[in-house]
């Protein structure tokens, strides 16, 4: 295999706060440059040959293509009008279909189906809001996986799309009106898409059907009204709700994840420049950043206020005062993660050590009681309609396949709608053990291990240990068919829930964010002690992953502790902290990762900067890396930067591989065939580090079973 292409170095020095940083390859930060592209190009050509000639490459994309026929999969289910509307992919599909049921007894019509769309690159619904009625569905739809959405608006019975079409709505944007033809929705200032202030200056218009949205009114943003106070890197919301006149703006401080709250009736939006919003909360009462939900003239929040595991608490709109507002959910030992009213009751989302629950707690004061769920796994979505007491939720698990469920608030009962065909993939095999790792410091780190039954422990099992560890999120139990083929190897998946996630609330973020950074790469370095000082795995058998943010880490585990992995899996991520804010996307992460022109800041992006942590002659383990050329999150040349630096560097003689999608972004809007691909590739790389898996394969089972 020929070398890869060799990167010109032209060190630039930065001086920060007496500290000097060196960066051998800021030019490639010039990401328009021809040189930029030409290596980028090169790198992605010379890993595509690399990993087209691994022996295990063509039947491992065979396998998982099979496996990924086992039944459809299900996100992003909304209630409206007394319809149900969510995304499904089948078998068939590229990329998910917008569906919807006009009853819950009828058969589903496709809305929208992006697989049927021509153009450049291929599209995806990166969101989609129906009218109060169910007559109308707003949706956002970009290309290439950009998330450079532009929305449109569908009617459900004809199928008919409206001339309406706005570009620049990358968030789910559209909040209705009652009159069901006119809606709220954010926007972002008319820049390029590669410009740094890209995300700066979003404002909320008011749209009605058939009018030019360049004439559109603004309602709610910077300078729009002197009541609202907001900065530059803020993002505005506007939301309605049919259940009150109020009609609330939220102001989202980049990444932060408290927020501020502002209410006025709606009539008063009439007239936006002269409305008068009320103030309902800001930062300093701790607030969870997009979880809002109102009846009448309440207001129902989530506060870490003296509750870092969270607590409910109900405001008055007319006169709002978070000091004198009623705990309706007290605080306990799980974490509450969101909410919303139901018939008579508030219902909770809850995590309860790794488990999704759902609560009912009466809006006038009570007991909470639990609503029992089929299985135990994680909620990854959920809808209710207002003056309804049902909820439909997606529930899944690392072993079940998502279905939708009915919830009655009322009864306390739940049960299967049966919408979605079981999946025909067989898990009997595979079981979920959940445990516990000492960090360095002490702390249980939790830990969930997928494996097949009874796996030998002694240190032979190929494994992947995946972490992610900040803005307070915690993993969800996914369903993945195509895993099979990976525990069909013999191959283990380890899941670390690290700090700076939110797996045991506000606390479990602030130990692993800004200057406590260091502990999110110390737990995922002790999960990988762990799993090969319990006999799962060995070092040169062992594989760090991790994307976006979670190429802290990997990053962080790669240069602190080669010699505890044969392999570390990167995906497009953060990589050189120092240079974060110098792109599209960097100003809004300032308060999870901080601001490089303060001494803190500084000090707390050095810790999380593994770009400048790679030292010459150092054995690195094989590394691949991966960017999308459309990545609207992080920047493509974070990727490049830190391939080259790791090739230059490594003396191990193993490969760092750059593997790159022409068209596509940071994974949201990726086709079925763009990610059977990936793992297939991944899987492939793996097994080449590690050699054959010593566990033979058991009985494989057909999409037909």
């Amino acid at each position: 295999m020929n070398r890869p292409p060799a990167a010109r170095v032209d060190v630039v020095q930065d001086d920060y706060f007496g500290t000097v940083i060196e960066d051998r390859y800021r030019w490639m930060e010039d990401w328009e440059s021809p040189e930029s592209r030409a290596f980028i190009e090169e790198q992605g050509a010379y890993a595509r040959r690399y990993l087209d000639s691994l022996p295990d490459r063509d039947a491992l994309l065979k396998r998982i293509t099979e496996l990924g026929e086992a039944g459809p999969t299900v996100h992003g289910v909304t209630r409206a009008g007394g319809r149900a509307f969510y995304l499904r992919q089948d078998p068939s599909d590229s990329i998910a279909r917008l569906v919807a049921r006009l009853d819950p007894e009828g058969e589903e019509i496709v809305l929208v189906d992006p697989n049927t769309l021509s153009g450049d690159a291929h599209s995806a619904i990166d969101w989609y809001q129906p009218s109060g009625d169910g007559r109308y569905v707003a949706y956002g739809i970009s290309e290439g996986g950009s998330e450079n959405s532009a929305l449109h608006v569908i009617t459900v019975e004809t199928g008919e799309t409206l001339p309406d079409a706005i570009s620049r709505t990358p968030f789910v944007a559209a909040a209705w009106r009652p009159d069901n033809r006119s809606f709220y929705y954010s926007r972002l200032a008319d820049r390029p898409v590669t410009a740094v202030d890209r995300f700066l200056d979003a404002c909320v218009y008011l749209h009605r059907f058939g009018s030019n949205p360049e004439q559109d009114t603004a309602v709610f943003g910077r300078g729009v009204n002197p009541s609202v106070e907001m900065a530059p890197e803020d993002i505005p919301v506007v939301l309605t709700t049919p259940d009150s006149d109020w009609v609330m703006g939220m102001v989202l401080h980049g990444d932060l994840q408290d927020m501020s709250l502002y209410a006025v009736q709606a009539g008063d939006l009439e007239d936006p420049a002269r409305c008068r919003w009320t103030k309902v909360c800001g930062v300093e009462d701790q607030v969870k950043a997009g979880i809002v939900q109102w009846r009448g003239g309440s207001v129902y929040l989530l506060t870490h206020k003296d509750a870092p595991r969270y607590r409910v608490i109900a405001v008055d709109l007319t006169q709002p005062d978070l000091a004198a507002a009623r705990e309706l959910v007290s605080p306990s030992e799980r974490v509450i993660e969101d909410i919303t009213p139901a018939g008579d009751y508030l219902i909770t989302k809850e995590v309860d050590g790794g488990i999704d629950r759902l609560r009912r707690t009466p809006l006038d004061g009570g007991i909470a009681e639990d609503i029992p769920l089929p299985i135990e796994g994680s909620i990854t979505s959920w809808a209710h309609e207002p003056g309804s007491a049902d909820l439909l939720l997606i529930l899944q698990s690392f072993v079940h396949p998502p279905q939708i469920y009915r919830a009655d608030a009322a009864t306390g009962e739940s049960w299967n709608t049966n919408w979605i065909p079981p999946a025909t993939a067989d898990f009997n095999h595979i079981t979920v053990t959940r445990t516990f790792a000492p960090a360095a410091d002490g702390v249980a780190i939790p830990l969930t291990i997928i494996h097949r039954r009874d796996p030998a422990r002694d240190g032979t099992n190929p494994a992947i240990l995946y972490g992610y560890g900040s803005y307070g999120i915690r993993l969800p139990m996914i369903y993945m068919p195509q895993l099979l083929a990976w525990y069909e190897r013999g191959g283990i998946l380890a899941v670390a829930g690290l700090r700076g996630g939110g797996e045991y609330g506000n606390e479990w973020h602030e130990a692993g964010y800004l200057l406590n950074k260091h502990n999110t790469i110390d737990d995922f370095i002790a999960c990988a002690e762990y799993l090969v000082h319990e006999g799962y795995t060995r070092p040169d058998r062992l594989a760090g992953e991790g994307g976006s943010a979670g190429g802290i880490p990997t990053g962080g585990a790669l240069v602190k502790r080669p010699d505890l992995f044969g392999a570390m899996i990167i995906h497009v991520a953060v990589l050189d902290a120092l240079r974060v804010q110098f792109s599209p996307n960097g100003v809004p992460n300032i308060p999870e990762f901080g601001d490089v022109t303060t001494p803190d800041g500084f000090a707390a992006l050095q810790i999380i900067s593994s770009y400048h942590k790679v030292r010459d002659g150092v054995a690195y383990p094989a590394v691949l890396l991966t960017t999308g050329l459309n990545d609207p999150r992080i920047v493509p040349w974070q990727a490049t930067k830190m391939t080259a630096r790791l090739q230059a560097a490594t003396s191990s003689g193993k490969p760092v591989l750059l593997r790159v999608e022409t068209q596509g972004g940071h994974g949201m809007g990726s086709t079925r065939e763009q990610m059977d691909r990936e793992l297939a590739d991944i899987l492939a790389f793996l097994l080449a580090q590690f050699g054959p898996a010593a566990a033979a394969k058991p009985e494989m089972v057909t999409a037909e079973g």
